[in-house]
C-alpha cells in the first residue's frame, strides 16, 4: 500500500532523517512519533507530494485512495456544515473538474485518475448525506448545526466537519495529523471506537497516548535521523524503546572494551619485532569495526515541584441557585455546587452541555442572571482558558513574564521549566507579541505553575503540548497541594488526576466521588466508554 525506502530529508541545514524506511500494508494501524521538530509533519508532506525529499523512494499502490486531515483549516464561501461534510460545494466540483481534465488528456490509467475517481464516487453516493450526518453526530454536532454556515463556526468545528467528510469517503489509507486536537472527550471516544473498526489503514501523528494505546498496533519513531519500528501500541513502544536503549548501551560498552583491549595490545607491542605483525593485525581489526555510536537516552518527563499555594478553607467555592442563560438559551436553572479543598474534579459531558460555562461561572468571568457565587476563606483563584493571550505584556520576553510571576525563582529554574514546555534556547528571549497562539497558551500555563493559586480552574490544559510535556504537567499536578477543577479530552491525563467526576448534561450535574474508572463502572459501561457517557 505504501513503501518508503532510503529516504533522506534536510530542512534548514538540518538532517531530519536519512536512510529512512517504512511500510504500511492494508489494515495496518501505525503511529508516527517523535519530539516536536523531529520531522513528522514533514514526512506527511513528502507522502502527500507537497514536499520533495533529498533522495529516496516513496511508492504507493495506484489503487490506494489516500485521505488526509491537516491540523488546521478554515471555511470558504457560504457552505453549510453539511456541505463541508459531504464535500458537495468544495470538494466534489474540484474532483469533477480534475476527472474531466485527466480524461481529456487520455490519462485514465494513472494513479491520480484512479484515486480521483474513487473519491468522486464516494462523494457521489446517494447515501452520502445520511453517512455525513452520522459522522457529524458522532463528532459532537447537533442536528440544528447541520445547516449553519460553516464560517460561523470556530476552526476546531470546521476540522470536525472535514474529518466527517474523510470518514464518509472511507479512504484505503487515512493520514491523520493530530486528529484529537479539536475534539471534546465524547467526540474523541467516538472517533477512537470508530477507528478501531475502520476497514482501511491508518497512519497518524498524535500526542494523545491513550488514543494511540487504543487505536494503533505499530509505532514508528523518528529518532537519531532514522525511522525505528516497534510492534504494539504506545505503551508497548515505551517498554521496547527502553529495552532497545539498554541493549545498545551494553553493545556500545562492550565494543569500547574490545577496542581498548586491542589498542592496548597495539600500543604495547607495535615496537616489538616479534609482535609487530600481530599488533598491525589488531590495528586493522579496529579499523574494520563498524563503530556503535553511544545511544542518546530516551527523553524523560521534566520533573518540577509546583510551589505550595496558600492554605484556604475547607469549602473552596460554592454556587447556590445559579440561573445562567445566553439570550434565550438557558444553560443552568437553579444550579448548586460545592467544591471542597484538595479535590481534583474533571467535568465531562456532551458538547454544548455547559462544561466551559460552568468553569467560567466558577472563575467569575461571566455574569449569571440569578443565584450566588461564594469564594471560600483565603481562596486564591486562577483560571486557565485557551484564550488568555491578552494577559501577556507584548513588550516582555517569555523569560521576563515567568520571572515577573515568581520573583523568588532563580533564572536557571525558570529556564528549566520553560524548556519542559517547549521554549528552547533563544525562544525564551522572544517578545510575547510574536508568539503563536499555542506558545501563548503554554506560557500562560507556566505562569500558573510557578505562582499557583489554591483553586486552579483549567480548560483543556494539554492542548498544544507534546507527550513529554503532558507527562511533566501531569506529574506536577499530581503533587499540587491545591484544588483543581478541569476539562480535558486526554483520557490518560484524566485517569491520572481526577478524584471526582462531575457529569454535565442538559443543565444537570451528577457527581461521582471517585476517579474516571469509578465513574465508568457506576454508569455500567466499563467496556463501552462512549455508550456510558452518552446514556448517563
Amino acid at each position: 500500500m505504501l513503501t518508503i525506502r532510503d529516504l533522506k530529508m534536510t530542512l534548514g541545514g538540518r538532517t531530519l532523517f536519512e536512510n529512512a524506511a517504512m511500510q504500511v500494508n492494508a489494515g495496518d494501524r501505525v503511529a508516527l512519533v517523535g519530539p516536536n521538530g523531529a520531522g513528522k509533519s514533514t514526512l506527511f508532506a513528502i507522502l502527500l507530494k507537497e514536499k520533495e525529499a533529498d533522495s529516496g523512494v516513496v511508492e504507493r499502490d495506484p489503487w490506494t485512495m489516500v485521505g488526509y486531515l491537516p491540523q488546521e483549516a478554515e471555511a470558504i464561501g457560504d457552505e453549510t456544515v453539511l456541505d463541508v461534510a459531504t464535500g458537495r460545494v468544495e470538494e466534489l466540483p474540484l474532483l469533477d473538474r480534475r476527472l474531466h481534465e485527466l480524461e481529456k488528456a487520455g490519462d485514465v490509467s494513472s494513479a491520480e485518475y484512479l484515486e480521483t475517481h474513487s473519491k468522486h464516487s464516494a462523494l457521489s453516493d446517494p447515501l452520502v448525506e445520511t453517512k455525513a450526518k452520522k459522522m457529524l453526530r458522532g463528532l459532537g454536532y447537533r442536528e440544528a448545526d447541520f445547516n449553519r454556515p460553516a464560517r460561523e463556526m470556530s476552526g476546531g468545528w470546521i476540522m470536525r466537519a472535514r474529518l466527517a467528510r474523510l470518514l464518509v469517503m472511507e479512504p484505503d489509507l487515512l493520514l491523520l495529523d493530530e486528529p484529537t486536537n479539536h475534539l471534546d472527550l465524547l467526540s474523541l471516544l467516538w472517533l477512537q471506537n470508530y477507528l478501531k473498526n475502520y476497514s482501511g489503514a491508518l497512519l497518524l501523528i498524535s500526542h494523545d497516548r491513550q488514543f494511540m494505546d487504543e487505536v494503533v498496533s505499530e509505532v514508528h519513531e523518528i529518532s537519531e535521523k532514522k525511522l525505528i519500528a516497534y510492534t504494539g501500541n504506545y505503551t508497548d513502544y515505551l517498554r521496547q524503546r527502553e529495552e532497545r536503549y539498554e541493549q545498545r548501551v551494553a553493545a556500545h560498552k562492550n565494543q569500547q572494551k574490545e577496542i581498548a583491549a586491542l589498542q592496548e595490545f597495539v600500543d604495547r607491542f607495535r615496537a616489538v619485532p616479534s609482535k609487530a605483525s600481530q599488533a598491525m593485525s589488531k590495528l586493522k581489526q579496529i579499523e574494520r569495526l563498524e563503530l556503535i555510536e553511544k545511544p542518546l537516552a530516551p527523553k524523560k518527563p521534566f520533573r518540577f515541584q509546583i510551589p505550595e499555594p496558600p492554605r484556604g478553607g475547607q469549602r473552596v467555592i460554592s454556587l447556590e441557585g445559579i440561573h445562567m442563560a445566553y439570550g434565550t438559551h438557558s444553560v443552568y436553572r437553579g444550579l448548586s455546587l460545592a467544591i471542597e479543598r484538595g479535590e481534583r474534579t474533571v467535568l465531562v459531558g456532551p458538547n454544548g452541555s455547559g462544561k466551559s460555562t460552568l468553569l467560567k461561572i466558577l472563575a467569575g468571568v461571566v455574569e449569571f442572571q440569578r443565584g450566588e457565587r461564594k469564594l471560600g476563606h483565603n481562596a486564591k483563584l486562577g483560571y486557565f482558558s485557551q484564550h488568555r493571550a491578552d494577559t501577556l505584556d507584548p513588550d516582555k520576553t517569555v523569560l521576563d513574564e515567568v520571572l515577573a510571576s515568581a520573583p523568588a525563582m532563580r533564572e536557571d529554574e525558570a529556564r528549566g521549566i520553560l524548556g519542559s514546555f517547549m521554549f528552547r534556547k533563544d525562544d525564551i528571549f522572544k517578545k510575547t507579541a510574536v508568539l503563536s497562539g499555542g506558545e501563548k497558551s503554554r506560557l500562560n500555563l507556566v505562569k500558573f505553575l510557578v505562582d499557583p493559586p489554591n483553586l486552579l480552574l483549567m480548560d483543556e490544559p494539554t492542548t498544544h503540548l507534546d507527550i513529554q510535556t503532558v507527562d511533566s504537567l501531569t506529574l506536577a499536578l499530581e503533587r499540587y497541594q491545591g484544588t483543581l477543577v478541569f476539562i480535558s479530552h486526554d483520557v490518560h491525563f484524566i485517569r491520572h488526576l481526577a478524584t471526582k467526576v462531575l457529569h454535565v448534561n442538559a443543565g444537570e450535574i451528577t457527581p461521582y466521588v471517585g476517579g474516571y474508572e469509578y465513574f465508568l463502572e457506576k454508569v455500567g459501561a466499563l467496556n463501552d466508554e462512549r455508550a456510558a457517557l452518552t446514556s448517563a
